[in-house]
């Protein structure tokens, strides 16, 4: 006689999730957390007004050093600082990739004695004007000459085109990182106009090769100024204004003001051109703007919003331009609104 199993009850057969379903349901997940993660995703966070590097005057503190450091003084500077390669040279300074303290740093020395008196002032502005808009100031020794700022490997801004042309830079090649390079650009010369030591107006900037070169790109993709060898300051109250340098200037990259306005019959002679304010400053921001915008996706849709205030930065009147305070606001309304765009439109698409 065949045997029966002990437990001859059936249960309810198994439902088996069919691999479509178990699919939706993991998409439906990332979409999720992809929803929850956006402002992460295309909202970068916003820098701090303060400077982590702030040190009291006389001091300083770069990279991973945890306490501020006296300004070097020529004892140290000769002793301690080691220059390894030339790596820029202009017309008042020879910058050295120099070695302190198994640190990489910048050690700048004078060209000729005849243009001391740049390199003297430019000194001053270093020590006058430290903060997170300028290089950090090292050490210095006016005996030798010589001058001890931050070194940043990334160099000039005239380099933009090529750090971001590396792959490992190619996830920050970006509209809004760019745009956050033209705010930096803007903030440093709002920062001069009402530096501590009154307005201070950009001299060094002919054309824009050279306006770049007076620039740094920090490891964290943001800018400082480096070179204040010519800075000079304007008081409208006392009605003391400024000339950049004493020669003819030429081109549509300086301000109408700068141009000689007595027209080719006459001569040029600096004692006969006009003076001008900061406000040249102000029309040469959107040919820098444009530069950093670059050529990435996104860039022309930033240089439409930026349009009026562009237009009116380029007015023939120096009065009509708006001030660098001015430009920086609208700066942060394009960034704010084409970010919330950016935000919406990918909600839309989960």
């Amino acid at each position: 006689m065949e045997k029966k199993p002990l437990d001859g009850r059936k249960g309810p057969p198994r439902r088996e999730v069919p691999p479509v379903v178990g699919l939706l349901l993991a998409m439906a997940l990332m979409n999720a957390l992809l929803y929850l993660c956006l402002d992460r995703l295309f909202i970068s966070t916003p820098r701090s007004s303060l400077d982590p590097r702030h040190c009291p005057y006389g001091y300083f503190r770069v990279g991973q050093m945890n306490n501020c450091s006296a300004w070097l003084s020529c004892e140290e500077l000769r002793t301690d600082v080691r220059p390894l390669k030339r790596v820029g040279e202009g017309a008042v300074k020879r910058v050295f990739l120099s070695e302190w303290k198994e640190r990489k740093v910048a050690l700048s020395r004078l060209t000729s004695l005849e243009m001391k008196e740049d390199f003297l002032h430019g000194l001053q502005m270093l020590k006058s004007l430290q903060g997170k808009h300028v290089v950090t100031l090292l050490g210095f020794c006016e005996e030798d000459n010589t001058i001890l700022t931050e070194y940043h490997p990334l160099g000039s801004l005239s380099n933009l085109e090529e750090t971001f042309n590396l792959s490992k830079y190619q996830n920050v090649n970006t509209w809004q990182q760019r745009l956050q390079l033209a705010m930096d650009y803007v903030g440093i010369i709002n920062y001069l106009h009402h530096s501590p030591l009154g307005t201070l107006v950009m001299c060094d900037s002919s054309d824009l090769p050279k306006t770049l070169s007076q620039y740094l790109l920090t490891s964290n993709f943001s800018i400082v100024v480096n070179d204040l060898d010519a800075l000079p300051l304007v008081n409208h109250s006392s009605g003391m204004f400024v000339k950049c340098g004493h020669r003819e200037l030429h081109g549509d990259f300086v301000a109408p003001e700068q141009l000689w306005p007595y027209g080719e019959d006459t001569p040029f002679h600096d004692d006969l051109m006009p003076s001008y304010d900061e406000k040249i400053d102000i029309w040469k921001i959107p040919d820098v703007s444009s530069f950093l915008l670059g050529h990435v996706e996104g860039s022309d849709m930033v240089r439409f919003h930026l349009f009026d205030i562009h237009k009116a930065c380029k007015s023939q009147s120096p009065a009509e331009r708006p001030t660098a305070q001015a430009v920086l606001d609208t700066y942060q309304k394009v960034l704010n609104a084409l970010r919330d765009t950016v935000v919406s439109q990918t909600r839309e698409m989960l």
